[in-house]
Parts: C-alpha cells; sequence; structure tokens
C-alpha cells in the first residue's frame, strides 16, 4: 500500500511541472505583446526617430546586420571577454569567500576591498582601468569586479548559514573533510551561488558593455553603439540594444541551466535570496 500511494503523488508532480510550462509561454506572449504595444504608441505619439524607432524598423535593421559577417565577429569578440571576467570573479569570490569562512583575520582584510569594490562608480573604475591596461581587455576587468562582491557575499552568506548540527554530527561520526563539502557545504551554498549568479550576469553584461563604450576597443560592441550614436545611426543603436539584452537573457539561462544539470541547484527557501538583489 505504501508503494502505491507514492507512485500517483510522483506523477501528479510530474504532470504538473510539464503542464506549467504551456501556461508560461501563453503568460509571456500577451506581455511581450502588450510591450510592443506600447513602443508602438509612444513610436507613434513622439513621431521622431532620432528619439525613437519602431520596432520593425529594429527588426530590419537585426536581419542586415545578422547577415555581416563583421556582426558575429563583434559578438564573438565582446562576449569571450565579458565572459572571461565573469566566470574568473565567480571563481575568485568563491575562494575568498571561503578564506573568509575559514579565518577571521582574512575576513577582516578581504571585508574593505569588498567594500570598495561595491562602493566605486563603474564610471571610476573604467577611467582609473584606462590608465593600466589595454582598451581590448577593459571589459574583463570591470565585468570581473562587478560580479565579484556578489558572489563573495552570497557564497559567505551560504557558508555561515550551514546546519550547525549537520557539522556536529559529521564531526561525532568521524565524517572526512572532502565529504563534508560535498554532503553539507555544497548543498549549503549552491541556492545562494545560483541566485548570485542570476544577478551578477546582468550586471556584469551593462557593466562589460559600458567599458567598451568609454573604452571604444576596435571591434566591440561597445564600439558599434559608440559609432552609431556619433553618426545617429539610431535604428543600429536600438538593434545593438537588443542584441545584447538577448545575449545576456540567453547566456544567464544557459548558465542555470548548466548549474541544474550537473544537480547543483537545489530548493532554497526566501532566507537565500542574493545579498546582491
Amino acid at each position: 500500500m505504501a508503494g502505491s500511494d507514492k507512485k500517483p503523488l510522483l506523477s501528479i508532480g510530474k504532470g504538473s511541472s510539464k503542464s506549467c510550462k504551456p501556461l508560461r509561454v501563453g503568460v509571456k506572449i500577451p506581455v511581450l505583446c502588450f510591450w510592443l504595444l506600447f513602443w508602438i504608441i509612444l513610436y507613434k505619439i513622439i513621431n521622431n526617430e532620432i528619439f525613437l524607432v519602431a520596432p520593425w524598423t529594429v527588426a530590419k535593421t537585426l536581419i542586415r546586420l545578422v547577415q555581416q559577417k563583421e556582426f558575429w565577429e563583434t559578438i564573438i569578440f565582446s562576449f569571450l571577454r565579458i565572459v572571461l571576467g565573469f566566470l574568473s570573479a565567480a571563481m575568485v569570490g568563491t575562494l575568498l569567500a571561503v578564506l573568509a569562512y575559514m579565518s577571521k583575520p582574512l575576513k577582516e582584510l578581504i571585508n574593505p576591498l569588498i567594500t570598495v569594490i561595491k562602493a566605486t562608480p563603474v564610471a571610476s573604475f573604467i577611467i582609473l582601468a584606462l590608465l593600466w591596461i589595454k582598451g581590448s581587455n577593459l571589459s574583463v576587468l570591470i565585468s570581473f569586479l562587478m560580479v565579484i562582491p556578489m558572489i563573495y557575499a552570497n557564497v559567505y552568506q551560504g557558508l555561515t548559514t550551514t546546519d550547525r548540527k549537520l557539522l556536529e554530527m559529521a564531526e561525532v561520526f568521524k565524517i572526512n573533510r572532502f565529504r563534508r563539502i560535498r554532503a553539507i557545504y555544497i548543498p549549503s551554498v549552491i541556492p545562494y551561488f545560483t541566485s548570485a549568479i542570476s544577478v551578477s550576469l546582468g550586471f556584469c553584461w551593462k557593466a562589460g558593455i559600458a567599458a567598451e563604450v568609454i573604452g571604444i576597443p576596435t571591434g566591440s560592441i561597445g564600439e558599434r553603439l559608440y559609432e552609431a550614436k556619433i553618426y545617429l545611426v539610431i535604428d543600429e543603436l536600438y538593434a545593438w540594444t537588443v542584441v545584447i539584452i538577448l545575449i545576456s537573457i540567453t547566456f544567464e539561462k544557459l548558465v542555470l541551466y548548466f548549474i541544474k544539470f550537473l544537480r547543483l541547484d537545489t530548493h532554497y527557501s526566501d532566507k537565500s535570496k542574493p545579498i546582491g538583489e
């Protein structure tokens, strides 16, 4: 009887999760249509393509751009650098959080640095960084600096909220360090880490592209945005903005899917909301 009682519960759970997907799509389509309609109405009211272009104009520009080899080369140039900054920040931020958790003196040394990074305006970092490094590598550094405080704060929070009773039990049963990390610490940290990744990816792309607009490295998305603004090619300015949004959203979805695919993601409560939000 116990086994027969469990089966329907499992099948209901799977069915409900599948039925939610069409529902989500059904909700998103009207929302998208609403904002497109709002854009069209605003376009008609303003009636000046220097300030706001029509959605169909942006779509035509995008179709024209995707047929150019330079378009894809530009995306690859910026994508690789911003992703490099993001991945570096994820690794270094996690390492610093672990060190701060293990040693209070190290925590006292690390915290002021993280606070300064969080408090310094992005524009200040960009201008200062231009004195130290080439413009082509500017987006790597800026993306790194914008992400690392979020990763550090959330991973550290995840470590400090680890269940003490589980740690005590592991101590009593002489469980080795590797098994403690895998079975206790990682499940505690991953919800915070996942939330930090979700929030920081948006900041990463915005800061990285802003750095390119100021540094104007040759062959970057920032350079294309800057040129579109200088020469008042407004349709390309909007088209490249749409491209940036699409790349950012797609990359975020892929990273979160990858975490779930590795079975690292877990259900978490409100206490694991990202500190950066």
